[in-house]
């Protein structure tokens, strides 16, 4: 028996996951930050797909959490072949609104973590005869993004970090995937505190967390490299990189300031 560890699972893009893995029979571990949510989505697994799954609640802000995660798994013997970093959240205005506290708790989630549970879970996988490592990024990674400053060079880190990681575990078990949502509907602008501009600029394009869910698990275990959600997104993406950065910055800027 083995299972897939979603961080983040209690909600959104993470609780689509968790119910993609399981529809296909597949055992999950969750984490959140949520007892509650995650407790009526283990049972509902469960009964749903007749499968494994076990609960965490923790707070990955918090300096210790990746380790307390892979003790956990370790001492209630619950092999993962899956790991599934997914778990972030944004920080949307001035830079300065925000305190030092606020800041290092994003990049935490963010960046940290993900590097952290893929440090201390990355031995295990490798001893698989296949193990599957999938990193969610951010649309927002691919540019610099005035008043979402902070998040979009976080997001911009995972890619990087994921695009060498691929490289380096290329010839192992171990296939690593970066995929990147653009606007999905989950509750990222209430938390980020998103200015309803940038909320209805997104609405034409938003994705459901669902659809987003099934192309990022279908993209891990197709083993690609770096998948970007939706066509306009994809486009947007594009065109960013031919565009003069100046033009962007204030396009971006008039969005979420």
């Amino acid at each position: 028996m083995s299972f897939a560890l979603i961080t983040g699972a209690s909600k959104g893009i993470g609780r689509s996951i968790a119910n993609e893995l399981a529809a296909r029979k597949i055992n999950v571990l969750l984490v959140a930050r949520s007892e509650n949510l995650l407790i009526v989505l283990a049972d509902k697994l469960k009964k749903q797909y007749a499968i494994e799954a076990y609960w965490l609640a923790i707070d990955l802000s918090k300096l210790d959490a990746s380790k307390k995660i892979y003790d956990w798994c370790h001492e209630k013997s619950y092999p993962v072949n899956i790991l599934i970093n997914n778990a972030g959240y944004g920080l949307s205005g001035d830079f300065e609104k925000y305190s030092r506290e606020d800041h290092l708790g994003m990049l935490q989630v963010n960046m940290i973590a993900p590097v952290e549970l893929i440090s201390l879970f990355l031995p295990q996988l490798k001893n698989q005869n296949k193990a599957y490592i999938l990193n969610i990024g951010s649309s927002a990674a691919y540019q610099s993004v005035p008043y979402l400053s902070a998040y979009a060079a976080s997001k911009a880190f995972i890619v990087s970090f994921t695009r060498s990681l691929k490289y380096e575990l290329r010839r192992t078990s171990v296939s690593v995937t970066l995929v990147s949502p653009g606007v999905t509907n989950t509750d990222f602008n209430t938390r980020a505190d998103i200015p309803e501009k940038a909320v209805k600029a997104g609405e034409k394009i938003s994705m459901t967390s669902d659809e987003v869910a099934k192309i990022a698990i279908k993209s891990m275990f197709n083993k690609r490299t770096e998948v970007i959600t939706g066509f306009i997104t994809k486009l947007t993406v594009f065109l960013v990189k031919l565009l003069p950065k100046k033009f962007t910055e204030r396009t971006a800027a008039g969005l979420y300031k």
